[in-house]
């Protein structure tokens, strides 16, 4: 764009720092998940021989399952259907809520181990553009995107690279956390059926959509002019 002294100027978006960390961080995932799937461990395919009756065990896997989702592809919705089969719809539930909050601390810690590296490479004006953004949709961004793999541990990994506080980073896991748990350790503690089970997915996936529009939204819409 040229602005009215003839210059050239930057679109707005995603700074391209940040962009490239995120096609990085997307492309490591991707290829973890595909080398999982090739080695393809029992645990992982089928949880049920560590989870078939209630206890420390099952609380202990369960848990460590839905934590290392941010770097493999464990099965998070049995998981979480499984906490509500074993423990009931408020202990399965705090279950979930604390594996999914935990991926998304860990996701976040990684990004804050590579925060100096992006640093590097980003400008200052970059790195305060989204500052901003985050001070104001970050914990947004990081509950609209939970339910969505490898988007929720992309979003939670750049956020680590920002000057985001873990407290916020924290809220944004539970927030967006604690919706599936809930619905998931009520279709474990009802016994529902497969099928069910995808239309619950669906319908956590387009609540997620629905409150990403609505974030959208806002931030097109220009702030009123100052009095």
């Amino acid at each position: 764009m040229i602005d009215g002294r003839g210059q050239r100027t930057r679109r707005s978006g995603v700074p391209r720092g940040y962009a490239l960390a995120g096609l990085v961080a997307v492309a490591v995932l991707l290829v973890l998940f595909v080398a999982v799937e090739l080695v393809r461990p029992e645990i992982l395919t089928d949880p049920s021989p560590w989870m078939d009756e209630a206890g420390p065990v099952a609380a202990v896997v369960g848990v460590t399952l839905l934590v290392v989702d941010v770097l493999v592809p464990a099965p998070s919705s049995v998981v979480m259907t499984a906490h509500g089969a074993l423990f009931g719809i408020p202990l399965g539930a705090a279950l979930s809520l604390l594996g999914g909050t935990g991926a998304t601390l860990a996701a976040f810690a990684l990004g804050r181990r590579g925060r100096g590296a992006v640093e590097r490479r980003v400008r200052p004006a970059e790195r305060a553009r989204v500052a901003a953004l985050l001070d104001r949709y970050g914990v947004l961004a990081l509950v609209v995107t939970r339910p969505v793999p490898i988007v929720a541990e992309t979003v939670a990994l750049l956020a680590g690279t920002t000057t985001m506080p873990w407290r916020r980073a924290l809220l944004g896991g539970v927030l967006g956390n604690i919706v599936p748990a809930l619905v998931y350790a009520v279709v474990g503690a009802q016994a529902r059926s497969i099928a069910e089970q995808a239309v619950v997915l669906v319908l956590v996936l387009l609540l997620s959509l629905a409150l990403w529009l609505v974030a959208r939204r806002r931030t097109a819409t220009p702030p009123p002019p100052a009095r």
